[in-house]
């Protein structure tokens, strides 16, 4: 639609998660009517986390060091280990500022469909991490989708033999939700997860 490098940067833009062929085009033409010094900061930067960024060694979240910051606070609690998808569901709980434990990021959800199974994710060296004995309570924080549950009760299966507690997130209504539009399997969790009234 456009000429040579605009068109370019446009499908290059188009190509990001979340970003569709309108957003690639605004985000391409803020771009050229940006400061210089404020694009090149921008390249600059994307050239950097390229560079520097990795993934921990222990626990496979983002990381500059070999071990993240997680893994590296003493203040964590060791024998608490939540395993997520990936590293964005880190972000998502330390945001609640309510779990003190440490973590194992997958990488991935078990998905059959997408050719995804086990051994394309990090199961083995969670296993490794377990044989240890310092964990005592694992805890299964996948997304509430197919694949999610899928990983969760292949791990469910695994852990059985292990002396350790396996644990699932609680799942149900939103706060400020409607009951009227909750699907089934939303509805269903949150009868199933029911609690005494306090």
């Amino acid at each position: 639609m456009y000429e040579g490098v605009v068109q370019d940067l446009i499908d290059e833009l188009g190509r990001l998660p979340g970003v569709g062929p309108k957003g690639a085009q605004r985000i391409a033409f803020h771009l050229l009517q940006a400061d210089p010094t404020d694009v090149r900061r921008l390249a600059d930067v994307l050239i950097e986390v390229k560079a520097k960024v990795k993934f921990c060694e222990v626990c496979f979240n983002v990381s500059q060091d070999d071990r993240c910051r997680i893994c590296r606070d003493p203040r964590r609690d060791p024998s608490v280990l939540c395993v997520v998808e990936e590293y964005k569901d880190v972000v998502a709980i330390e945001r609640t500022r309510e779990y003190r434990g440490r973590y194992h990021v997958l990488g991935g959800a078990i998905s059959p469909i997408d050719g995804i199974g086990p051994d394309q994710l990090r199961i083995r060296e969670l296993m490794a991490r377990l044989a240890s004995a310092e964990v005592t309570e694992v805890i299964l924080a996948t997304d509430p989708n197919l694949e999610g549950e899928a990983t969760a009760t292949y791990l469910t299966r695994m852990l059985r033999v292990m002396d350790l507690r396996v644990t699932r997130l609680a799942s149900g209504l939103p706060v400020g939700g409607d009951l009227e539009y909750a699907d089934e399997v939303t509805l269903g969790r949150a009868f199933a997860g029911r609690r005494a009234a306090e």
